[in-house]
């Protein structure tokens, strides 16, 4: 009974290495790792921050979403409580966050070429390289990361667990479609457009990404100031296969057959009213309403974060709460 109680906490709750400081968490040791890519027909380099506590046997492959990159999980501001590989690092679980293809440090090819499938076996190569190191290896994504990560696994099926946040198969098109109005060509930004990347790499426009990405949290101006000045893109490709590989009719979510832990806010545009967004009123209602999409998952489990906008990486009111349902999610598969 204590047991099932527990699980019940837990649902709501190659390599070129740059050797780099290590971070505050202690015995942990840091680098900058590029991996080199077969991305579709062409090779590309895939960056990735890998950060591993001394002893640690599982390591967590972290992909950003659409204009974000691999910061997104080690926020600088307030980051004891805001960043997600702090908090495993602590826990003795090592992490790898990656920039997606086309963003930050890795290489940027045309945006044609830039689609979820892609950027899954780019994901998977780097997996691969860790397998060697680490007896577990876990995929995670945020948004089009999600997406990214649901692909990877259940295409190649070589993962230990699947953690999948700011991304549900139901959607609430009638405040996400108004949303991505605030998207611009990357062109049009006077940092991102020097680049020299093609008009089909997106942005967001300026004074936007409160709105868009964080309300109803709070307004913090050196939060949002920056979440501007790091902001990156985003592909068209990855919006298209993203709405065609998360939807209710073919997800990539029906091959996986690892355990998945499902993380979202009850704000975002990916919760609602079912089929207008997920049921995020509670763990096991989201647990319940995203069930049908993982046929073959040997165990799916939910957290809910409330009072926060898509980016919920950023919140710190109930940051130690979704930190710890991920350790202790991570420890019990």
């Amino acid at each position: 009974m204590r047991f099932r109680r527990l699980c019940a906490a837990v649902l709501l709750a190659a390599f070129i290495p740059v050797p780099a400081p290590a971070n505050a968490a202690q015995n942990t040791t840091c680098e900058d790792v590029y991996t080199p890519v077969q991305f579709g027909l062409v090779k590309q380099t895939m960056y990735g921050r890998l950060c591993v506590p001394r002893g640690a046997g599982t390591v967590q492959v972290l992909v950003p979403g659409g204009t974000y990159t691999s910061g997104y999980w080690d926020i600088p501001v307030d980051g004891e409580l805001r960043s997600v590989t702090r908090a495993m690092n602590k826990a003795g679980i090592a992490t790898m966050a990656v920039d997606r293809i086309g963003t930050g440090k890795s290489t940027k090819p045309l945006s044609i070429l830039v689609d979820v499938p892609n950027q899954a076996e780019a994901v998977h190569q780097v997996i691969q390289s860790l397998r060697p190191r680490f007896s577990k290896v876990l995929v995670g994504g945020h948004s089009i990361g999600s997406a990214i990560a649901m692909a990877e696994a259940g295409r190649y099926r070589d993962v230990d667990g699947v953690l999948v946040t700011g991304m549900t198969h139901q959607w609430d098109y009638v405040r996400a479609v108004p949303a991505l109005t605030n998207l611009i060509p990357a062109l049009l930004d006077p940092k991102l457009s020097l680049r020299g990347i093609d008009v089909g790499y997106l942005t967001t426009a300026p004074g936007t990404r409160y709105k868009m990405f964080h309300s109803p949290g709070p307004n913090v101006a050196s939060v949002i100031n920056l979440d501007e000045s790091t902001k990156d893109v985003v592909s068209a490709s990855e919006f298209v296969t993203t709405a065609l590989m998360s939807n209710i009719v073919l997800p990539a979510s029906a091959g996986i057959t690892a355990p998945v832990l499902t993380v979202q806010t009850s704000a975002d545009y990916f919760c609602g009213t079912p089929p207008l967004g997920a049921d995020c009123s509670s763990a096991a209602a989201l647990v319940r309403s995203e069930k049908p999409f993982y046929p073959r998952a040997p165990r799916l489990d939910g957290y809910v974060v409330n009072g926060y906008g898509h980016v919920f990486n950023f919140d710190t009111k109930g940051a130690d709460r979704y930190h710890a349902a991920l350790v202790a999610w991570q420890r019990s598969i």
